[in-house]
């Protein structure tokens, strides 16, 4: 590979667990994040090579579980973490966290390119650009900007993660745990992955044995991904969302899981900047479906087998944050939620800890309509109360604006930062 030289190389090691749950008292620039398995390891090996030769090579945490944790703990949650991880690795963590799983010599990396639309690669041309994540792999500059549509790609030669090797030597830790919250993500892992027949799903079941296993007094939240494999997504539909009480997601996943839901189809096609109204509406479809086959109150306990009805959800986009929680529900703070989602967005995208108006921009609308059906209401926005909060039939539907920071540091791992933040105040 010839890199020319305003090139950054990052190399991400991504540890990668299944699950991490906290006890507890940025928004995304991207369309679509594409991780594509690299099955020539010699091949993979020699790209890792490359990257880490680089003079700016850096080093980052990076795994959606590793990231969700380190959010817990920087809210001052203790958290438990399912991970295959080395000791270098582990001291990265901050206090707080305790790693569930062997101590490895050597940490699976996956590798993020970056590039802006119209670059050149010998003979081949890019018709768009790939955005900069916090864990970088390749970057040629920074090219994109807020308007333009952006994707994340991701090549990887980790046979680790799709396995979900950590749950074994999770759930003993986690027993003893006794936590007040479970997560679970990261199984897009198993898209694309070269599973044996039957595998696949069997490692799908053996999430929805660790989810049935908990009590029903923990709240069970499950984090979205992008997903391109129908038969992968319909075993999650199948497997795993009747067992979670909460479901995350950006605007691109979305979309794909109300297509899977009410077509059987993954939806290739989504807009990068929707609408309030659509989002909502979208919102409202998904919590309807899942909650039609949700076991009903006053059943047998037995019939419910270990399900849940879906009583949050929580879209994090570029523009907005939005939740929408079940009346009888024990979230709370949905308010306060939706505004700590919001300025972590800003917070960690910008990569301070502080707001600095002087590099913030609200892209939100002046007003938002709260449906695309006839009637709907619209709703001002309102400086001195930015989060708009409202009732409908048995639930309450909070959006917050999102203060989009222009002067970007991270954007990897900022979907994973931002929903953990809503959670911590909703336990």
């Amino acid at each position: 590979m010839k890199f020319s030289g305003d090139l950054t190389v990052v190399a991400q090691q991504l540890a990668g667990p299944l699950s991490r749950l906290s006890i507890s008292t940025g928004s995304e620039t991207v369309e679509r994040i594409l991780w594509r398995y690299v099955s020539n390891a010699t091949l993979f090996a020699e790209l890792v090579k490359v990257a880490k030769s680089a003079n700016s090579a850096e080093y980052h945490i990076g795994g959606n579980a590793p990231l969700m944790a380190r959010r817990f703990a920087l809210e001052g949650c203790e958290v438990l973490l399912g991970a295959h991880m080395s000791q270098k690795l582990r001291a990265e963590l901050p206090e707080g966290i305790t790693v569930a799983g062997p101590e490895v010599a050597d940490d699976d990396i996956h590798l993020l390119l970056e590039y802006p639309a119209g670059e050149r690669w010998g003979h081949l041309h890019s018709p768009r650009a790939n955005s900069v994540p916090i864990e970088v792999a390749v970057r040629w500059q920074l090219a994109s900007s807020l308007n333009e549509r952006v994707t994340k790609f991701i090549i990887h030669n980790d046979h680790t993660n799709p396995k979900m090797a950590a749950i074994e030597s999770f759930v003993p830790e986690l027993e003893k745990f006794k936590p007040k919250l479970l997560v679970v993500s990261a199984l897009q892992m198993m898209d694309n992955f070269p599973f044996e027949k039957g595998q696949r799903e069997k490692h799908v079941q053996e999430v929805q044995a660790l989810m049935k296993r908990m009590d029903q007094s923990v709240p069970l939240h499950f984090e979205m991904a992008s997903y391109v494999d129908p038969t992968l997504l319909h075993e999650l539909v199948e497997h795993v969302l009747p067992y979670s009480d909460s479901l995350g997601m950006n605007e691109q996943e979305l979309p794909n899981l109300l297509s899977i839901l009410k077509y059987g189809n993954v939806s290739y096609v989504a807009d990068s900047y929707p609408r309030v109204a659509t989002v909502l509406d979208a919102m409202r479809d998904i919590y309807e479906l899942l909650k039609a086959n949700a076991p009903q109150k006053g059943g047998k306990p037995g019939d419910k087998d270990g399900r849940r009805p879906l009583t949050r959800l929580h879209i994090h986009t570029l523009a907005f944050q939005a939740i929408l929680v079940a009346n009888d529900s024990p979230w709370k703070n949905s308010l306060a939620a939706a505004a700590k989602a919001a300025l972590t967005a800003h917070r960690y995208t910008c990569g301070s800890h502080d707001i600095d108006t002087a590099h913030a921009r609200v892209i939100m609308d002046d007003s938002f309509t709260t449906s695309r059906g006839t009637g709907a209401r619209r709703i001002p926005f309102n400086n001195n109360r930015p989060v708009a909060c409202w009732q409908e039939r048995d639930f309450e539907i909070c959006v917050a604006p999102v203060l989009v920071c222009t002067r970007v540091q991270h954007t990897g791992g900022g979907g994973d930062n931002v929903s953990a933040a809503g959670l911590v105040l909703q336990v």
